[in-house]
C-alpha cells in the first residue's frame, strides 16, 4: 500500500506551481483539472497536460503523480479522463463521487486506455457530497482501481445547505468519520479534509491530529507547508516506533518460549496490539525507503 501522509494540490492552469512539485515535501501530488481551473481555461489545462507531466517526470519527481478531473456531471469529465490516460501519470483522482455506477463508468475508460497501453492507473475517489456519504461504503467496495478516499469539507457543506463551517468540525463529524471507516473497511486509504487558513499551522496540525485519531493516514493540503505539518503528524513519533518494535521482540521471544498471551510493560499483549505495532513498523519502514 502506498504511504499518503500529504496530498498537495495545485491548480492545472498554474504552471509555476505545478512545476515546483519536485521540490515539495508531498507523499503524492495533484494536478487539479477541476475547481483550481477555470471553465475558460480548462481546454488549454488539458492540451498542455501530457507536457506538464513529461515536465515533472524528467526533473525526478518522486512523490506518486495524479491528475483530478471534473466531476462524473460535468461535460468536462471524459475529456480530462482521456487526456490524463495519455500522460505519464500515476491515477486520476475523481472528486464528488456519489454513486458506484460513476466511478464504475470511469473504471472502465481507464481498463480501456490499460489494455492499449501495457500499465495500470489507480483511481483516488472523492466523497464530497451528501449522496456521496449515504453510499460511500458502497463505493469503497466498487472497483479495484480505487486506492484512496479523500472526504471534501467543504463541498459537503454546501451541498447540505445551511451548514455554518466551525474551527472544531463538529458539523461535519459524523461524514468524516464515515469516510474514514468506510475507506478502512476496504482497506484503502483514508485523506482527509483541507484546512484553508493556509497561515495557521496550530490550526492545520490540530486538525490533522483529529483526522489521524479518526483512523485517517493524511491531509488534503493546499499550500506547500501543510505538506511538511501532514508529514510529522501522520509518522509515529519515534517513541511509538521505538516502543512497537520492542513489543514485537517480546512478542517473537514469547512465541519461541511457547508462551500465548504476555505482560508487556504493563499491559496484556494480545492479536490486535501485535497487530497495530506490525503496521506502525511497516508504515514507517515505507516512508524510509522512499
Amino acid at each position: 500500500m502506498d504511504v499518503i501522509r500529504s496530498w498537495l494540490i495545485a491548480p492545472a492552469n498554474k504552471r509555476e506551481m505545478v512545476s515546483r512539485f519536485p521540490e515539495r515535501a508531498a507523499d503524492c501530488v495533484v494536478i487539479d483539472l477541476e475547481d483550481g481551473t477555470p471553465d475558460a481555461e480548462k481546454e488549454a489545462a488539458r492540451a498542455a497536460l501530457e507536457a506538464q507531466v513529461a515536465e515533472l517526470r524528467s526533473h525526478g519527481l518522486r512523490a506518486s503523480l495524479y491528475v483530478r478531473v471534473n466531476a462524473p456531471a460535468s461535460p468536462h469529465h471524459s475529456l480530462d479522463v482521456e487526456a490524463a490516460c495519455n500522460t505519464a501519470i500515476d491515477g486520476i483522482v475523481i472528486p464528488k463521487l456519489s454513486r458506484c455506477e460513476e466511478l464504475r463508468a470511469t473504471a472502465h475508460h481507464l481498463t480501456r486506455s490499460e489494455r492499449k497501453q501495457d500499465r495500470t492507473f489507480k483511481i483516488i475517489g472523492g466523497i464530497e457530497t451528501a449522496l456521496g456519504v449515504l453510499n460511500v461504503t458502497e463505493i469503497a467496495f466498487a472497483d479495484s482501481h480505487l486506492v484512496a478516499l479523500y472526504f471534501g469539507a467543504e463541498d459537503f457543506a454546501s451541498d447540505v445547505g445551511g451548514m455554518r463551517r466551525t474551527p472544531g468540525s463538529l458539523e461535519v463529524h459524523y461524514a468524516r468519520s464515515r469516510v474514514a471507516l468506510a475507506a478502512k473497511a476496504a482497506r484503502l486509504l483514508a485523506i482527509d479534509q483541507g484546512v484553508l487558513e493556509i497561515r495557521d499551522d496550530q490550526r492545520f496540525t490540530e486538525d490533522a491530529n483529529m483526522a489521524r485519531d479518526l483512523g485517517y493516514d493524511g491531509k488534503v493540503c493546499v499550500h506547500p507547508r501543510q505538506a511538511e505539518l501532514a508529514n510529522e503528524v501522520f509518522r509515529p513519533t519515534h517513541d511509538e516506533v521505538d516502543r512497537s518494535r520492542r513489543l514485537l521482540q517480546a512478542c517473537a521471544k514469547a512465541e519461541r518460549d511457547g508462551v500465548g498471551v504476555i505482560d508487556f510493560e504493563g499491559l496484556m499483549v494480545d492479536g490486535p496490539l501485535i497487530r497495530r505495532a506490525e503496521a506502525i513498523v511497516a508504515m514507517v519502514e515505507r516512508v524510509e525507503s522512499n
